[in-house]
C-alpha cells in the first residue's frame, strides 16, 4: 500500500521500513545500496569499504521489497575514499550527495506504475519531489518526512552565526543551498498530505512556511536497544571529560562549546568525534589540534567513547533530533544541550540534562562547573539518564509513525 524510499537507509528510515512492512503496509522499499553482509561476496570487499557498507544493512527486508539503485551512490562514494571530495560537493556535481537524492526520486517516480495497488508514497526531504508529482497525477496520498528543521529557519540563523562568528561561516552549509534547492523543498512541503518530524523544534520552524502543509505529527526518534550499565562514582579530583559527536560545524555550536571548556582551564577535557565541514576554517583547525579529536568511529566505537566519558555536549544551534542524544542517554551521559536540538521532548532538564540557550558558552561552562565539582550530581545524572533511555525505544517512534501513516490512508 505504502512505497517507502531513501537514499543512504539510516536508521530512522531502516525503523519505518520494518514497522510498515510489519503492519503489511509496504509495498516497496527503494534505497541505493542495500549491503548483505551475509553475503559470499561481502568478503571480497576490502575491509575499510565494507565498514562503509555495513552501514547500508540497516534495512532488514525480504529481498523481493528492496529495489536498490546503486551506480551513482557506489561511485560517490568511491570518489571520497579516493580523497576527491572536490567532485562530489556542490548540488550540481553528478556524484554529490544532492544528485543522489535527485536520481533516486526521479528513478522512484518512474516506477510508481509498476505497483498497482499502491496508495501512497513516503520520502524524505530534498527526494521525494519528483515522486510527489508523479503521485498526485495518480492519485496518491504523499507522506513527508523533515528529520530536520524547516530551511527558512535554518537560514536565518545560520546568517546570524556568520555575522556572530565569521571566522566560523565557512562551516554553515544553509548559507550555499541555491534557489532552486530551496524551491524543491518548499514544493515537497506544499504537496504533502502528512508532513512527520522528530520534534517541537522542528514543528516550530514550520511556522516560516509560507504555504500550507498537510497534517504535522511529531514522532521522535528511538534509542539503542543496547543500554549501558550504571557508572560508578568518579573522582571529583580529575578533570570532567566532556564528549561531543556530530559534524564540527556552527551549526552545531561547536564554537560555544569550544568557549566553553578553555574557559575551565584543567577543570575539563574535551574529545570531539566527527567531520571537518571544510578545511578553511582555521579556528576549527586550531580546535581540533589543542583537543583530541577523531575525525570518525564505527557506530559501537562511538558508545564505547561515550561510556568513557562523563558528560556530553551537544549545543546545536539547529537540528532535527539529533540521534546522538539517545544514544548519549542510553551509555548513561548527562547531557547539556539546547532547545534546538530537538532534545526537549526527550529529556528532563535538571533530572538527566540541562536545557540552555543557544549562543550561550557561560550557561554551558556553569553547568560543567556543576556536575565537577558534584560528583554525586553528576552520578545521579547519569542514573537517570539510563532511565530515561529505557522509555525511548524505536518500538514508540515505530508505532507514531504507522498511526500517522494509517489515518492518511484512512485506515484507522
Amino acid at each position: 500500500m505504502v512505497l517507502l524510499s531513501h537514499p543512504t537507509g539510516n536508521a530512522n528510515m531502516a525503523a519505518v521500513a520494518a514497522a510498515l512492512d510489519q503492519e503489511q503496509l509496504l509495498a516497496a522499499c527503494f534505497t541505493c545500496i542495500h549491503w548483505n553482509p551475509d553475503s559470499p561476496w561481502s568478503r571480497l570487499v576490502p575491509a575499510s569499504l565494507r565498514r562503509t557498507l555495513e552501514r547500508r544493512a540497516r534495512v532488514q527486508l525480504p529481498d523481493q521489497k528492496i529495489h536498490t539503485r546503486p551506480a551513482r551512490e557506489l561511485v560517490r562514494n568511491l570518489l571520497l575514499r579516493a580523497g576527491k571530495k572536490h567532485l562530489t560537493t556542490g548540488e550540481r556535481r553528478a556524484f554529490s550527495t544532492d544528485a543522489v537524492y535527485r536520481d533516486l526520486d526521479r528513478h522512484v517516480a518512474r516506477h510508481l506504475a509498476d505497483f498497482p495497488a499502491l496508495r501512497a508514497v513516503y520520502a524524505y526531504e530534498d527526494g521525494a519531489l519528483e515522486q510527489f508529482r508523479a503521485a498526485r497525477e495518480r492519485g496518491l496520498r504523499r507522506i513527508y518526512d523533515l528529520p530536520i528543521g524547516y530551511w527558512r529557519a535554518s537560514r536565518a540563523i545560520a546568517s546570524e552565526e556568520a555575522a556572530r562568528r565569521p571566522e566560523w561561516a565557512d562551516t554553515l552549509k544553509a548559507l550555499t543551498d541555491s534557489a532552486e534547492k530551496c524551491a524543491r523543498k518548499d514544493e515537497e512541503l506544499s504537496l504533502a498530505d502528512t508532513v512527520l518530524v522528530p520534534s517541537s523544534f522542528v514543528r516550530r520552524t514550520l511556522d516560516q512556511f509560507p504555504g500550507s502543509t498537510g497534517q504535522i505529527i511529531v514522532a521522535p526518534f528511538g534509542v539503542p536497544s543496547k543500554i549501558a550499565a550504571p557508572r560508578p562514582l568518579t573522582d571529583g579530583s580529575l578533570p570532567l571529560r566532556v564528549l561531543f559527536v556530530g559534524g564540527l560545524s556552527q551549526r552545531k555550536g561547536v564554537a560555544d562549546l569550544l568557549e566553553a571548556v578553555e574557559s575551565l582551564g584543567s577543570a575539563a577535557t574535551l574529545t570531539l568525534i566527527g567531520r571537518k565541514p571544510t578545511d578553511a576554517c582555521a579556528s576549527l583547525n586550531a580546535a581540533c589540534a589543542r583537543h583530541r579529536w577523531l575525525p570518525s568511529l564505527a557506530h559501537d566505537e562511538v558508545l564505547a567513547r561515550m561510556r568513557a566519558h562523563d558528560v556530553f555536549v551537544f549545543p546545536s544551534l539547529f537540528e532535527g533530533l539529533a540521534l546522538v542524544l539517545g544514544e548519549a542517554l542510553s551509555q548513561g551521559l548527562p547531557l547539556i544541550t539546547t532547545p534546538n536540538s530537538g532534545g526537549e521532548d526527550i529529556l528532563r532538564d535538571g533530572t538527566d540534562s540541562f536545557l540552555v540557550p543557544i549562543r550561550a558558552p557561560q550557561a554551558i561552562a556553569e553547568k560543567l562547573l556543576v556536575l565537577h565539582r558534584d560528583r554525586e550530581r553528576l552520578k545521579a545524572m547519569s542514573d537517570a539518564a539510563l532511565e530515561g533511555a529505557e522509555r525511548l525505544s524505536w518500538s514508540a517512534y515505530q508505532r507514531r509513525v504507522t498511526a500517522a501513516v494509517r489515518a492518511t490512508l484512512g485506515t484507522q
